[in-house]
């Protein structure tokens, strides 16, 4: 994959920064319907956002991303406004599990891409890309008392998984940097776009 690790760097910091904005909307819509106050707005958004790159970074050995990058922290700030702002108008829409399936396509991809920058294996890449996207969101789900995501029957955790492996498998390919991450971002949104829309599930031991 032909990508200095400067260019590399400054696109893995995009996708974390963003994919940290849109989970902590995820996380604020939970904390307005569970009408928290401003405090458990900004704890709420804060735990999807940050909590699988944390544990992540905590696995890998490395700086926790977020304590020498203050932007991530303003995202999670913007993300809890923009719930806190705009909630009550999406009464009629799925925007929790939306705005989730993309932060969760995201991080998988960052996920990814950071265990192989850093010389892993496919596997132990795509199972940080699968921690990196889920962690998060169950921590949310918790605290918010209520049934993780994680946990339901619905695919969620396996979208990530197998973004993570199509971000993979492309890089191992020698495709660019973007098409890696079109092609992972691709793979688990619409993986877990058609669990939301068509309650795709995963068997089940009767």
């Amino acid at each position: 994959m032909e990508f200095n690790a400067l260019s590399l760097d400054v696109a893995l910091a995009f996708l974390d920064r963003f994919g940290v904005l849109v989970f902590a909307v995820s996380g604020g819509i939970v904390a307005v319907r569970a009408k928290m106050d401003w405090l458990g707005i900004l704890v709420l958004s804060f735990l999807p956002a940050l909590g699988g790159g944390t544990l992540r970074d905590l696995i890998l050995d490395e700086p926790i991303f977020w304590l020498t990058d203050t932007t991530s922290l303003l995202m999670v700030l913007l993300g809890a406004i923009l719930a806190a702002l705009f909630t009550t108008r999406m009464e009629m829409s799925k925007p929790i599990r939306w705005a989730d399936a993309i932060g969760l396509s995201l991080f998988a991809v960052a996920g990814t891409a950071k265990a192989l920058g850093l010389g892993h294996s496919v596997t132990i890449a795509v199972i940080m890309g699968g921690v990196t996207a889920s962690a998060g969101g169950l921590l949310r789900d918790i605290v918010a008392n209520r049934e993780p995501l994680l946990l339901k029957q619905d695919i969620y955790a396996t979208a990530a998984l197998l973004g993570g492996l199509g971000y993979a498998v492309s890089s191992r390919a020698g495709l660019s940097f973007e098409v890696c991450t079109l092609v992972g971002f691709s793979m688990a949104f619409a993986i877990r776009g058609c669990a939301i829309h068509f309650g795709w599930s995963l068997p089940r031991p009767d």
